[in-house]
């Protein structure tokens, strides 16, 4: 009698069981996301996939190729500095740079909402074109999906892209000790653009968003120095889970300094006003580049007048990002967590 009741109790708790789901949370570029990545990323596990780089770095007979695939939901669909066209191209051109790579071929597929307008997907398309000639790649295939109404938000579009690696050395994912941190410009511009478009905030701003195409800005700093180790660009989650994916793969602390960190007036005065924190703010024109200190100003350079030596990486306190405050404290960056800027890009 004591052994039914116990297999009846035993059923009882599987059913009860709460099941885990997917929430917005774990598409913000954090810690949440993160940690889908690598979980899924168990089941295809191989030597390319397993380095969890934007971009994969394949080689096909005697020639280095990089590859890369994205999807954007952006809402509002066109926001101040661009639209949702431009994003995908700029998105994906980016991704490819950041494997030292020179940018192609893309692909592009739309998922279209029933009772989509055509006359915006054609201003989208353009947009489209313009981009990609601007970058200097080509639309060479793609698809055409459409959904009953309410089964998609508008207008979903997925791009991916290769481009020919030519540098000599090569451009992971591991950052090496005494690495010099560089970033081109100023941080958290695209997604408080995005935030005051969607929620119409009605601030009188003059933040756009920093979306454009980064190859060309990267090719200068590859022809700068043969000494870089590693390039990203801080999309979701912002600089500081950036520098803490870097930080986890490469087995080693990042210091960083906050009076060195870029941003203008308008985006700090913003973020004061809203309570966010520019560290974790998505960005979409934006690169860091780790290199070799004798290489650091070369490559400073290389990036343009507005860019800064942020930090640099030490054997000390490994796998963590620290801060450098301006009153001269030092604070622990870790990942995004949760999702204060849904649906950035």
């Amino acid at each position: 009698m004591k052994d039914k009741k116990l297999k009846i109790k035993n059923k009882r708790s599987k059913t009860s069981r709460i099941e885990e789901v997917i929430t917005l949370a774990h598409g913000s570029g954090g810690r949440l996301m993160h940690e889908l990545v690598k979980k899924l990323c168990r089941k295809f596990s191989n030597k390319i996939l397993n380095e969890l780089s934007d971009a994969a770095e394949l080689k096909v007979e005697n020639r280095r190729l990089s590859f890369s695939t994205d999807s954007y939901v952006v809402k509002p669909l066109f926001f101040p500095g661009g639209d949702i066209g431009k994003l995908a191209v700029c998105g994906t051109v980016n991704d490819i740079s950041m494997k030292g790579a020179r940018p192609l071929f893309i692909s592009l597929s739309f998922i279209i909402e029933e009772g989509f307008k055509l006359s915006i997907l054609e201003k989208i398309s353009d947009s489209i074109r313009k981009e990609a000639k601007s970058s200097d790649v080509a639309v060479v295939t793609g698809d055409i999906k459409v959904v009953e109404k309410g089964a998609a938000d508008k207008l979903f579009i997925n791009t991916s892209g290769i481009g020919v690696i030519n540098y000599k050395g090569r451009v992971g994912s591991k950052a090496k000790p005494g690495d010099v941190i560089i970033i081109n410009g100023p941080i958290a511009e695209h997604g408080l653009a995005i935030l005051n478009a969607r929620q119409s905030l009605g601030f009188k701003s003059r933040i756009k968003s920093d979306c454009r195409n980064l190859s060309f800005a990267v090719a200068r700093c590859l022809r700068a120095s043969k000494k870089i180790s590693v390039m990203r660009d801080p999309t979701r989650g912002g600089l500081a889970t950036t520098l803490n994916e870097i930080a986890l793969s490469s087995n080693l602390g990042i210091e960083i300094n906050e009076k060195c960190i870029p941003i203008t007036i308008s985006a700090r005065r913003l973020c004061d006003i809203l309570g966010f924190d520019p560290l974790y703010i998505a960005n979409e024109g934006k690169f860091v580049c780790f290199v070799d200190e004798k290489d650091a100003l070369k490559v400073k350079k290389a990036m343009g007048r507005a860019s800064r030596i942020i930090g640099r990486t030490t054997k000390v306190h490994k796998r963590q990002v620290f801060l450098k405050t301006g009153i001269g404290s030092d604070r622990i960056l870790p990942m995004l967590e949760g999702e204060p800027l849904p649906r950035i890009c």
